[in-house]
């Protein structure tokens, strides 16, 4: 009997797992923690990592190379690393399985299928949006429109390239689609932070998540874009 139950607990744990995530078909999540140093997620290669680990610990995607959904700018002899270069080609799925885009011109077009419903965390939860408490729907990218570095203007230092907590600012997106600043629908590109730390990131709606994308076997040969001299 013991033999019996023990076998009905399992089936039903197994069967609570979305088919998708069982077979490492899962993607693409929002990051459900940050190193909690506001922007300083020490660099691209710091939050590649962090993404390698959310996905492990929750034990999905450890077949896949895991990269941030983050742009840098060119300074200090470094050239820019365009967001959208960094993820492979796709397509994309969430923790539930469903498809968010086919590939890169899909992601970035007005049909993608990015709302606050499909934008999961790792674990399969619904991010905080407008209208919740704490609203964190700012997710961090550093990113235009259609995915390529941020430019912005002066004293925009993308924190650092993603390697400090203090001045300066980056680009953030709108996870819900929904919101202030010049894009509010945008969910890579929405407006600039008010600075690189974890309170002001905070305090305009955020708390330092970023997206993270995983490539298969056949794609983990796309360059990670880390910024050389």
């Amino acid at each position: 009997m013991k033999m019996v139950t023990a076998a009905l607990v399992a089936l039903t744990l197994v069967s609570t797992i979305p088919a998708l995530a069982q077979d490492g078909r899962m993607n693409f999540f929002i990051t459900s923690a940050g190193p909690g140093d506001g922007a300083n997620l020490g660099g691209l290669e710091g939050a590649d990592q962090q993404c390698t680990d959310l996905a492990y610990a929750a034990g999905l995607g450890d077949d896949l190379l895991w990269r941030a959904y983050l742009s840098t700018i060119a300074r200090s002899g470094m050239s820019a690393v365009n967001a959208r270069d960094r993820i492979g080609s796709g397509p994309w799925y969430n923790y539930a399985g469903a498809m968010i885009a086919r590939d890169v011109t899909h992601l970035h077009s007005e049909d993608v299928n990015l709302t606050k419903e499909t934008q999961l965390n790792e674990r399969g939860s619904i991010v905080n949006g407008r209208g919740d408490s704490p609203n964190m729907h700012d997710i961090l990218t550093g990113s235009n429109l259609d995915g390529t570095s941020y430019g912005g203007g002066e004293g925009y230092t993308n924190c650092d390239n993603w390697t400090s907590n203090g001045e300066g600012s980056t680009r953030v997106g709108h996870h819900d689609r929904t919101g202030g600043g010049e894009n509010p629908e945008s969910w890579n590109s929405a407006h600039n932070s008010r600075g690189c730390s974890q309170e002001n990131l905070q305090a305009t709606g955020g708390n330092g998540f970023y997206y993270c994308f995983g490539l298969p076997d056949e794609q983990s040969d796309v360059e990670p874009g880390l910024p050389r001299e």
